[in-house]
């Protein structure tokens, strides 16, 4: 079956709203991490399969050489979307892009980008270009990844901001050029049930402002949602509320402002997520979801839901 149907047939894409830009998802998120062994450790105890670990290269300016990243990941593959996990090479490449790492996990363990999939770099890079939010020029990134066949090369575009643009991390866009190397079935299928990434949970001080933002930056309509705000995508959704509203509802007290508390996760199997997640201590019942709150070498919750479920609406 071509890898596309597969991934259909797991957890196939709702049509995007009639206000998303076409091809606009919630890709991925990414886990800046300074121990990337006990990440993965606790990853694989949580019942996920994870790719091999890969360093990345870049060229930082179009046609110009392929130069080392400075940083190497392992990845959580879903059915939608995935989860990476970031570290910086400290004994062989110390780059700027490793610099910012260390620079956010300064601040906290965890979650630190967001990527929207976009099939249309170009056309976000112009857009983020009127929205006053001085794009940088686009970023050619690539990693080596293991096949069935062999070697094989991921390719991406991917179109970021300055540092200073976006408070709440590196948020960007990123397009496939090469999806079929990235999801491959044999590294899709996890012991938990996990199938897609549904949501990502970012606690402002201010959530409205944020959501607006973050609305120009996508061109994607925000709105209210519960005690909170939301921005949906084509696949997947932005919740930004207070830390009034994380402790109300979540029981969380965030670790510094802004923070990017983690993500919705879609299962295809709730009684087995839970069977598989039940050394976790904390991990508490939200209605018919599961939050856990992840060990420290990873950061941040990961809240799991049936696939299909609704977008959280908090303290509705």
């Amino acid at each position: 079956m071509p890898l596309k149907a597969f991934i259909g047939m797991l957890n196939p894409m709702p049509p995007h709203p009639e206000s998303a830009p076409a091809g606009h998802t919630i890709d991925h998120v990414a886990h800046f991490l300074p121990d990337l062994d006990a990440a993965s450790t606790a990853l694989t105890r949580l019942g996920f399969t994870l790719t091999p670990l890969s360093a990345q290269s870049h060229r930082v300016t179009p046609g110009g050489p392929l130069t080392p990243a400075g940083t190497s990941n392992r990845c959580v593959m879903l059915a939608c979307g995935y989860l990476e996990f970031l570290t910086p090479m400290h004994e062989t490449h110390d780059t700027p892009n490793a610099q910012q790492l260390r620079d956010a996990m300064a601040r906290y363990t965890g979650v630190h980008l967001i990527a929207f999939g976009t099939d249309a770099p170009d056309a976000d890079h112009a857009r983020l270009a009127r929205e006053d939010f001085a794009p940088l020029p686009a970023v050619a990134l690539q990693r080596q990844v293991d096949t069935e066949d062999g070697d094989a090369t991921a390719r991406f575009t991917v179109v970021r901001v300055p540092p200073d643009a976006m408070a709440e991390g590196r948020i960007q866009y990123c397009h496939h050029h090469t999806p079929g190397v990235v999801w491959q079935p044999r590294w899709i299928d996890h012991p938990n049930h996990a199938t897609g990434l549904a949501g990502v949970l970012i606690c402002v001080d201010d959530p409205a402002a944020a959501a607006q933002r973050y609305a120009r930056f996508t061109g994607l309509a925000a709105r209210p949602a519960g005690k909170a705000w939301r921005i949906d995508t084509a696949r997947g959704y932005l919740l930004f509320y207070s830390p009034d509203v994380s402790q109300q509802w979540l029981n969380i007290t965030p670790p510094v402002l802004p923070w990017i508390a983690g993500y919705v996760i879609d299962s295809r199997d709730m009684a087995a997520t839970r069977a598989i997640t039940r050394h976790i201590a904390d991990g508490q019942k939200l209605a018919d979801r599961l939050c856990v709150t992840l060990p420290d070498t990873l950061g941040g919750m990961m809240i799991f839901q049936t696939a299909g479920s609704p977008p959280l609406n908090p303290l509705e």
